[in-house]
């Protein structure tokens, strides 16, 4: 793979990886692995929510599903993204001056 073509394949990774609803299922899959119940019910999204992200999160390799008898159980491809999120979660927590009113400046331009 070159390099522009790692850069598209990472910037469709963020694209992904832009949703908040996909971010907590990430984050609770980098644990056990876990049916689409149990996502449902830890995150209270309905169960044909979590499944269309989870779908959306297979097609890019990010989650992989495994059957155990009428149970489809998710779990993260690979660990690396759960890094991802912790090193972005803890670098919008770090105290900088102004943090907040970028997040909200940049929100409010992409509206």
């Amino acid at each position: 793979m070159t390099a522009a073509n790692a850069l598209g394949a990472a910037a469709n990774l963020f694209k992904v990886l832009g949703s908040e609803s996909r971010l907590e299922l990430l984050q609770l899959l980098a644990g056990d692995p876990m049916p689409v119940t149990a996502l449902a019910t830890r995150t209270g999204m309905s169960q044909p929510l979590v499944s269309q992200h989870l779908r959306t999160l297979r097609q890019v390799g990010i989650v992989t599903v495994s059957r155990t008898g009428r149970e489809a159980y998710y779990r993260l491809a690979d660990h690396h993204i759960a890094h991802v999120i912790e090193d972005a979660v803890a670098h919008v927590l770090e105290e900088q001056p102004n943090r907040s009113e970028q997040i909200e400046e940049l929100e409010g331009e992409s509206s």
